[in-house]
Parts: C-alpha cells; sequence; structure tokens
C-alpha cells in the first residue's frame, strides 16, 4: 500500500488507539447508470493512497482487457468486481469499501444505477449516513436520479451530496452546473433532505474528488473528501429512546440469563430501569456483558447482552426500552412499500415480514396508492411492480412493538419475504399505526372452540379440496359432506360458486381477486372450525401461497389439503359448464388451466387420481382418513 503512517512501526498500540477516536461516517453512492459511481469511489481509494501495489497492477492489468479509460487506469474495476459488471460496464452488486484520513473512518457502498437493481441500491441505503448521488453534467437529472434521490429520503438519509460529474465533457460549463443544481434543489423540496451540497467533479481525472482543482475557478466550496471529512451527521439517536431488540436469550448454563442483540438507539447503564415490550413487565438492568467484560454503559450500535435483578419472561422478538418512553405495540400500520421483485405485489397474500429481531406473517390488506418518482404524484392503483413505490396497509398475524421509521430506522424497517420462495420480495419503512389497531382487543369467551367441539363429538377440520375445474372437487365433497351428516356429524361446505353469489360477488377472476376470494374463504373457514365444524372448502385455489395461507390460519392438525387430481384433457373432456370451450375461444380470460396457471401441491394430506377412482370411492377414502386420524371421535 502506497500509504504509510509513520506511528504503526513506532507505536502500534498507540496507532489503534488513534484510529479508534476517530469518527465513523457510512456513505453510499447512487444515481443513474453510468454516472461514475464506481470510478468515484476508485478514485477516493486511489488518491487517498489505500490502494495495494499488486491490487493497483491488476487493476491498470484488467483495464487494458476489460477497461473503459483509453489508456488510464479503470478505477471503477476497484469496486466492479463480478465478471457481468466488467463485461457490461456497469455495477450489479452492492460493493462495500472501507478508507481512513487522517480525520475520519469511512465505510463507502457503490451501489447499481441500473433501474433493474433498484432493489441493491436500497440495500446499500439502509444504513447509511450520507447519500453521494451523481449526476451526468452531460445529461442533467434523470428519471432514476429522481427515484434513487427519493428511495434516499424515505429511507431516512439526512444528508445529500450531488456530484455533477463528468464535468470535464462539458468544459466544467458553470452555467451547465448551475442548471443542474437548480433542477435537483427544485425537484428535493419536498423531500426530507437536511442538507444539500452540490459539487461539480470529475471522476477519471480527480478533480475536485479529494482536493480542489483549479479548473474550476468559480466554485468555491469545499472538495468532496474535503465535505465528506467535516460533514456533521445527526448522531441524536445517542439522545432518542433506548431500544434494543432482543435476538437472542443467551443461557449457557443455569447461573446466567441474559438477552443478547444490537442496541437500536439510546444508552443504557447499570442500575437503569427497563420495560419489556409488548409485555409491559418491568425490571432493573444488572449487568452489561461485552464477551467476557462487563460494561457500565452501553451505547447504539454495540452488541452486548443485558441481565436483570428479576426474572422476567422475555424472548426473542421482543423489545427491550425505558418505562418513560416506551415504543409502541400493534399488528395494523400504514406503511411505505418498495417493491423488489419480478413478480408483482399481491394484497391479500400471506407474505413474512420481517423486522429486526423477529418474523411474523402478515400481508397488504390495502394499496391506498401508488407514487411516481418522478413527480410525488399519487395514482390508483391494484398492485405494485418491480421497483415501484407505494402506501400501503399492512395487516400481521400478531402485535410486534416497534417505533416510526421517522423516529428509529431500525425498529421502524422491516422486509418483506415470500412464503413459498424465502426470496426478500419487498422493503419497508412503517409510518404509524392504524387507530382500529390500537382500540380493537380480542375477546375471549367462556365457550370456546375446544368446548364447542367436545359438545359435538368431533375434532374441528378444513378439508380443502382443490384441483382444476371440472375435476370433480364439488361432487366429492357433496359425497364426503352426505356420509357425515348422516352419521350424525356437524358439517358446512362451502363452494367456489356458491360463494361468488353473495359474500365474493365483487370480485373477478384476475390473479389479485384469486388472492382475495381464498383470503376470505380462509377466514370464513376457520370461524366455522372454531364453531367445532367439519368444513368442506371445494375452491380451485391455484396458487400454494394462497393453501399455505389457509393452512396457516387453520393449523397443521386441522388443515387437510385433498388433491383432486385430473389431467387437463379429461376436465376439458367433460367440460359439464361449458366453460373450457368458452375459454379456448377467448370468451373467457383468466381461466385456470388454459391461459391462467395452476400450481398442483406438492405434499398434500389425500390425493385423489379421479381417472382411477369413482367420487363415491373418493369420499369413502377421505372419511376413512378422517376417522384414522381422530377427526370423528373425542376422547373424553
Amino acid at each position: 500500500m502506497a500509504h504509510h503512517d509513520p506511528l504503526i512501526a513506532q507505536d502500534i498500540k498507540a496507532y489503534l488507539e488513534v484510529q479508534e477516536r476517530k469518527s465513523f461516517l457510512r456513505v453510499f453512492t447512487c444515481g443513474s447508470v453510468d454516472d461514475g459511481k464506481s470510478t468515484l469511489i476508485g478514485r477516493l481509494l486511489y488518491d487517498s493512497k489505500l490502494i495495494y501495489e499488486d491490487q493497483m497492477a491488476a487493476i491498470e492489468r484488467d483495464s487494458k482487457a476489460s477497461g473503459t479509460t483509453g489508456e488510464k487506469p479503470d478505477l471503477a474495476l476497484l469496486v466492479d468486481g463480478l465478471a457481468a459488471e466488467r463485461e457490461q460496464g456497469i455495477t450489479i452488486d452492492v460493493a462495500y469499501r472501507f478508507f481512513s484520513t487522517d480525520k475520519r473512518k469511512f465505510i463507502i457502498a457503490d451501489t447499481p444505477g441500473h433501474v433493474q437493481y433498484t432493489r441493491n441500491m436500497a440495500t446499500g441505503a439502509s444504513t447509511a449516513d450520507v447519500a453521494i448521488l451523481l449526476i451526468d453534467a452531460r445529461y442533467g437529472v434523470m428519471e432514476q436520479t429522481r427515484r434513487h434521490a427519493f428511495i434516499a429520503s424515505l429511507l431516512g438519509i439526512p444528508q445529500v451530496v450531488v456530484a455533477v460529474n463528468k464535468m470535464d465533457l462539458v468544459g466544467f460549463d458553470q452555467s451547465k452546473f448551475n442548471e443542474i443544481d437548480v433542477a435537483f434543489r427544485d425537484f428535493a423540496k419536498n423531500l426530507n433532505f437536511t442538507d444539500i451540497m452540490t459539487i461539480p467533479v470529475s471522476a477519471l481525472d480527480g478533480d475536485n474528488v479529494t482536493t480542489k482543482s483549479d479548473v474550476a475557478p468559480w466554485y468555491k466550496g469545499p472538495s468532496l473528501l474535503e465535505f465528506l471529512e467535516e460533514v456533521e451527521v445527526d448522531r441524536q439517536s445517542l439522545e432518542t429512546p433506548f431500544r434494543l431488540p432482543v435476538q437472542w436469550v443467551n443461557r449457557p448454563n443455569l447461573d446466567f440469563r441474559g438477552f443478547s442483540g444490537t442496541i437500536a438507539s439510546g444508552t443504557i447503564s447499570k442500575g437503569d430501569e427497563i420495560m419489556a415490550m409488548p409485555s409491559g413487565k418491568r425490571s432493573r438492568v444488572k449487568d452489561i456483558v461485552l464477551y467476557k467484560e462487563s460494561l457500565d454503559h452501553a451505547r447504539m450500535d454495540q452488541a452486548v447482552t443485558i441481565t436483570l435483578e428479576d426474572e422476567i419472561d422475555i424472548s426473542r422478538g421482543d423489545m427491550i426500552c425505558t418505562p418513560d418512553h416506551p415504543n409502541e405495540v400493534a399488528d395494523q400500520f400504514q406503511a411505505h412499500l418498495i417493491w423488489m421483485d419480478d413478480t408483482r405485489l399481491f394484497p391479500g397474500r400471506q407474505y413474512i415480514i420481517r423486522t429486526a429481531n423477529m418474523s411474523v406473517a402478515g400481508s397488504v390488506t390495502a394499496l391506498k396508492h401508488r407514487i411516481d418518482v418522478a413527480d410525488f404524484s399519487e395514482a390508483a392503483a391494484k398492485t405494485l411492480e418491480l421497483n415501484e413505490i407505494g402506501v400501503v396497509t399492512l395487516s400481521l398475524t400478531k402485535p410486534i412493538p416497534f417505533d416510526s421509521y421517522l423516529n428509529n430506522r431500525t425498529t421502524g424497517a422491516f422486509v418483506v419475504v415470500d412464503r413459498m420462495s424465502n426470496r426478500t420480495v419487498g422493503a419497508g419503512t412503517i409510518d404509524f399505526a392504524l387507530r382500529r389497531s390500537k382500540n380493537i382487543v380480542r375477546q375471549d369467551f367462556t365457550v370456546d372452540h375446544t368446548a364447542r367441539a367436545e359438545q359435538k363429538g368431533q375434532k374441528p377440520a378444513t378439508l380443502w379440496f382443490t384441483g382444476l375445474s371440472g375435476s370433480g372437487k364439488s361432487t366429492i365433497a357433496n359425497h364426503v359432506d352426505q356420509i357425515l351428516f348422516e352419521r350424525g356429524h356437524h358439517t358446512y361446505t362451502l363452494d367456489g360458486d356458491n360463494i361468488r353469489h353473495g359474500l365474493n360477488r365483487d370480485l373477478g377472476f384476475t390473479k389479485e381477486d384469486r388472492v382475495e376470494n381464498i383470503r376470505r374463504i380462509g377466514e370464513v373457514s376457520r370461524l366455522m372450525n372454531n364453531a367445532g365444524l367439519i368444513v368442506m372448502c371445494s375452491f380451485i385455489s391455484p396458487y400454494r401461497a394462497e393453501r399455505q395461507m389457509v393452512r396457516s390460519k387453520a393449523g397443521d392438525g386441522v388443515f387437510v389439503e385433498v388433491f383432486v387430481d385430473t389431467p387437463l384433457s379429461v376436465a376439458e373432456e367433460r367440460d359439464v359448464k361449458g366453460l373450457y370451450k368458452r375459454a379456448r375461444s377467448g370468451e373467457i380470460k383468466n381461466f385456470t388451466g388454459i391461459d391462467s396457471e395452476y400450481q398442483p401441491p406438492r405434499n398434500p394430506e389425500i390425493h385423489i387420481k379421479t381417472v382411477e377412482t369413482s367420487a363415491e370411492a373418493a369420499a369413502a377414502q377421505i372419511v376413512d382418513y378422517l376417522e384414522a386420524k381422530g377427526f370423528l371421535t373425542i376422547d373424553l
């Protein structure tokens, strides 16, 4: 490495102490594709003399093979590490680099500019203190510039540096620079930035990157590095209320029980009174442990284990706070949501919502509007596509402790995970809890579902019949219902066509409406199970995610998936209602098996192959299953 601090050789302990005392800044770069983000970071590393000699030799060699800067070393290759990035000359993944100057330590994230990888940009922005937003001087403010600025503001980045790059290609024209400065500030006036600093730079040549350049005598401000070294970052988190999301209950032996996690905000000291949320139970801090060391105090960003004077029940997912400033607890919120997946959002579909320390099932119950990042206008929408941003109503299956994102970026953030693929499909920020979430409390009754089941002498069940239209679901369900009714059991049948004449008459057959259709049926069947009934549900229910949602609501011991397996050719040949013929002619759109997919069950409890089994035999098989599993009797 070209840079060498003499203190390293003279007194390594003193050197490390100096490094430890330096302030720390998290920075990320963003902007439209090919605005020079990777080159700018490479220039910062190069001019700060933080590139090893063998690294520089490799860059010079690779520049000849895949560089884009002619005879000059392509410094972008320092952070464009993926082969695809070098081949295409773009950033795809987020690259993090550490560097240090005499005044400050930095972690800088190079995020992609291509619209396809906006989700990666949001990842890099999620922990940053300052955003460096690059703008190509030749093109000015682009759509992706606006999108990245909006996301940075949404994610609570307080400071933004607008680096007007490639000024060398416009002759460092002051009027061009001023035009871009005015355009961006006019766009950003409604964003939440506390400060905007605009700097004319050439990342390729290093002008105004680490030191002031003579090529733009009209510019009187600092260089980019000078600004980053001196910028005051909002450190009010040390004064904000204490929050410790519990990640782990640490119990190595019978004599020690602590609660581990990274402090999200504020400070804590031995003897301080704490409150555990959502239970509201209180105690005092007995000790603060950092590995084998006992601390008197701990602060934001420290990963610690806290022990308490009292044995109170705290688990992973709980929040430790202070009684004078407790966080809120709710299960319904308004939130901003950034959609990050090629498969669009389906309101009503159940996803996994992950916060700082817990995972809980939840769904978007309403999409209030989509936000146009070009002018912040609000547009009505039924879904969100890749990279779109919307304001949504979020409903969880149980209450969680939280803060609004504006008050705490850690405890107010969440990601959305697809239940089936385990892909992260969205990221969001909590605005506030809905009033009904706080006001509505579940009422307990003396006669519960167990008592009702015992009264009926049976265990409640949801028999979920799924298969193509014309497969024989309703016919088999009807036979099962008849057999059970004649034996004196308490049953009911919910059929897809019948339900659409009443409860779900407002729904069509788009993917979004199909999701909502099954969500409603899942709620109805659960209520009937609570009444002690055995419920037959006959629905095509083409998507595994919705069938899994109903299973999770009912419970594995209650939900029985019956796959009525009929080949498409056989179902189409039967065509009792003439629907396949109409679908083939184009008269019916979104018809399952024709122009809308059906996802067959992978591990159903009961698999009926109708080409081999009659409806009567299938019904007998299902009743035998219920008897064998103990649904038709209760041991009193």
